[in-house]
């Protein structure tokens, strides 16, 4: 491992300036001033965590919509159903 990337991963990253660097990147709006800081701030480790956490509720998420809404029967009269 690179001496930076060792660096990288020592730095101690907010929890929730790290949540908030990853929703923002999720919803894909993120200012370049914005980004710059996260890279000097974030330990990536984190970033990476933080990221597989959010996919995955992102992903519990829209399966229970789906579940909710087929249960719900909206969609049963639509298209001669």
């Amino acid at each position: 491992m690179s001496d930076e990337l060792k660096l990288a991963a020592a730095r101690p990253g907010a929890f929730w300036q790290t949540v908030r660097a990853v929703a923002w990147s999720f919803f894909g709006v993120r200012r370049s001033a914005d980004l710059a800081s996260d890279v000097q701030k974030l330990n990536p480790v984190h970033v990476v965590i933080a990221g597989l956490a959010g996919a995955a509720l992102f992903v519990v998420v829209l399966v229970l919509l789906v579940r909710w809404v087929v249960g719900s029967g909206s969609g049963s009269g639509i298209a001669g159903a």
